[in-house]
């Protein structure tokens, strides 16, 4: 067990003595002026790949690069290439580097699919969907990484074709250099991961192509234990097959710490003192919780939830913010200092941790340096920051983002309609409020639907399956305050026109461009259902279940208990699925109509949630009457770009028929929430309008 507060003295002591690379005492000094000046001189330990890997007995600095979320769309490809040349020269900084990431690593959509384009053959070897996001990662160098929800979504199946090598007409792909790690997942229940079951604590580089949970890895002759851990929801949000996930209840977070701690303790036995934990947990909250739980892990990083941590030294790109300090520092189970370190995703940041262990393995925060460790932007004002170029970049990965521009390139001139506003679907919005893109995409999915079933009258999708805005925000050049400017998309010159919506806008924002299901349901269950998708809305939490919808509206109240906070819901005859000028109270202040409770309504929704996606629990018996509008393989209509009956088939459908004429553009500006209309969070809007028109 490591003793901290017991072990940094005589640490100090030998620092003070021995220094790292200066041979000068500090006698003489109180002990605080001791720790300013070691602080100083170990500022750079390490520095430079010439120097030694340790700075005195025992004393290890180590330099710690990590990021996650490949998962926004926020131009993925470009960023790799700037974040690849910043990330190359910190690492060239600092002899004892490790290059980690926290999962979902890629997100189906366009640049998961184009690495099935032929056109990438001579670079992947073997091509194929997803693997272009593997070689990003391969030539970047990472060592280890944990499984995220996304890398889950098209199946264990094609999960294990990404990471394991093929030969296939003698070429070769080469498959993940690094393992998948999570201390959670039973792998060996899987048919398609069982083989690549690795053995835990082995060399990383042992485990190139393999799932774990945990792995060693050697930096110049010290070695670092990993460990990796998933969400238990895991289930609930994307495709687990035949995965164990523990524990079986989700919220036990003290049963995860426990199953954790099992692989901690394996890698302390056999000496190893510094441990990190990739932890893939969607809501930083959760790292928060488990790191007072465990013993002998220094570092956590987070993953899956895309928050920003830095400290005032930091330039965040125009628009963000730091939702708390880099890192957050807490005390693990026997009180020895831990720390929690998170970026934003989609290469858009760099997270840099340098931090000194003394000759037991304990971390000193004391030493930590707030001007060197933080959030590192990757935007293209971030190259003259550090003194680069483009060409600075790692070739591979300068290589990979053009051959996959190319592709991406047709996508953009196939436009389908028009809109003259920003089309907001950015995570903390389309999770927690009412956005025009939730609004647009929602009503496309009703418009398709009743073109099958003209009794369907609502539509209801989780804010989850929206995965970017349509058009972007910017701090205009020279403003004077931080106050985003956000507009429609601009064009790209002599491909498109300002305002156009494009392929790739659809397939970047829908990208999991899930099936559309009509199905029955009565007034008691659709109350029921959403009081589920407002049941995780609270302060600072960004739930994949919270719903967007059309064809009704209503008002909740987050301040009352799970399953009665839905005070007010109206079914609405805007949708031609009602008599003539007919809506249907089902919740009236709270109370559920008892006429409308028994009444039945058709409803559209995707394929995921009633299949239990994000947790949902919609009827499937034979009352439901589920009928799934997808003709695999069967494109028509005026639109061909993906299969009838799914989510970007229904949206392009809908802007070619309503705003695909000239003059004639999409024009229902994102408000804030003190202003929804069709769905009302009565902590934020004046008043509850709901059934104003009733």
């Amino acid at each position: 067990m490591k003793n901290w507060k017991s072990s940094l003295l005589p640490f100090l002591s030998v620092l003070a003595l021995v220094g790292c690379g200066d041979s000068a005492n500090l006698q003489g000094k109180n002990a605080a002026d001791d720790e300013v000046e070691l602080a100083s001189r170990v500022k750079h330990c390490g520095q430079d790949n010439q120097q030694l890997a340790q700075c005195s007995d025992g004393a290890f600095q180590l330099q710690l690069l990590h990021f996650a979320d490949i998962d926004g769309g926020r131009d993925i490809l470009n960023n790799a290439v700037r974040f690849s040349a910043i990330l190359n020269k910190f690492r060239a900084e600092y002899a004892n580097t490790l290059v980690l990431s926290s999962g979902d690593n890629w997100i189906p959509g366009p640049e998961y699919n184009v690495g099935g384009d032929l056109a990438l053959s001579s670079i992947l070897g073997v091509a194929a969907n997803g693997r272009a996001h593997i070689a990003y990662l391969n030539a970047m160098g990472v060592q280890a990484t944990a499984v995220g929800n996304h890398e889950l979504d098209m199946g264990t199946e094609a999960f294990a074709n990404l990471i394991a090598p093929q030969v296939l007409s003698g070429k070769t792909w080469q498959g993940a250099q690094f393992p998948y790690l999570s201390a959670n997942l039973d792998f060996t229940t899987d048919t398609s991961l069982a083989p690549l079951f690795g053995v835990n604590g082995d060399i990383n580089t042992n485990q190139a192509g393999q799932v774990a949970a945990s792995t060693v890895i050697e930096v110049n002759g010290e070695r670092i234990g990993v460990v990796g851990a998933s969400t238990p929801a895991l289930s609930s949000i994307t495709k687990t097959d035949d995965i164990t996930v523990l524990p079986d209840d989700a919220s036990d977070i003290a049963a995860l710490a426990l199953k954790i701690q099992t692989y901690i303790d394996s890698l302390t036995k056999q000496g190893i003192n510094k441990i990190i934990l990739l932890a893939h947990m969607q809501q930083i909250a959760i790292e928060q919780q488990l790191a007072p739980l465990l013993d002998g892990v220094d570092i956590i990083v987070a993953g899956g939830s895309n928050t920003i941590l830095a400290d005032k030294n930091d330039r965040l790109r125009d628009g963000d913010s730091a939702e708390g300090s880099y890192p957050l520092v807490f005390q693990s189970a026997t009180k020895e200092p831990i720390v929690v370190l998170n970026t934003d995703g989609d290469y858009t940041y760099l997270g840099r941790f340098v931090v000194m262990f003394d000759e037991n393995g304990v971390m000193i925060p004391s030493l930590l340096d707030d001007e060197l460790n933080g959030a590192y932007a990757a935007d293209e004002r971030a190259l003259t920051e550090h003194n680069l170029e483009l060409s600075d970049a790692i070739p591979e990965v300068q290589t990979i983002t053009t051959a996959l521009n190319q592709a991406l390139t047709a996508k953009l001139s196939k436009v389908f309609g028009s809109t003259s506003v920003y089309l907001n679907g950015s995570r903390v919005s389309v999770r927690t409020e009412e956005t025009n893109l939730g609004n647009l995409t929602a009503d496309a999915n009703l418009a398709y639907a009743q073109t099958i079933d003209k009794s369907v009258a609502i539509s209801l999708k989780n804010g989850g399956g929206i995965r970017a805005p349509i058009g972007a925000c910017v701090i205009p050049p020279g403003s004077t305050d931080s106050e985003l400017v956000c507009s429609p998309p601009k064009g790209a010159d002599g491909i498109n026109n300002a305002g156009d919506v494009t392929q790739l806008d659809l397939e970047i924002a829908l990208r999991f461009n899930s099936a559309l299901s009509n199905l029955s349901v009565t007034g008691r269950e659709l109350k029921d259902i959403i009081e589920y998708g407002v049941s995780a809305t609270r302060a600072g939490a960004t739930p994949g279940r919270f719903p967007q919808v059309a064809g009704m509206r209503f008002s909740f109240d987050a301040s009352k208990a799970v399953g009665s906070r839905v005070q007010n819901l109206m079914i609405l005859d805007d949708n031609g699925a009602l008599p003539k000028g007919k809506t249907v109270v089902v919740v009236n202040n709270g109370k559920l109509n008892p006429a409308a409770a028994k009444q039945i309504f058709r409803l559209v929704t995707l394929d995921f949630l009633v299949n239990g996606g994000d947790g949902y629990a919609f009827p499937k018996g034979k009352s439901a009457n589920v009928v799934s509008l997808k003709s695999a393989g069967q494109k028509t209509g005026n639109v061909v770009i993906a299969d009838d009956g799914t989510e970007q088939d229904a949206l392009a459908e809908y802007l070619f028929e309503h705003y695909q004429k000239v003059g004639k553009a999409y024009y229902e500006m994102d408000t804030p929430s003190a202003q929804d209309k069709r769905i009302q969070n009565l902590a934020k809007v004046p008043e509850d309008t709901v059934l104003a028109d009733e």
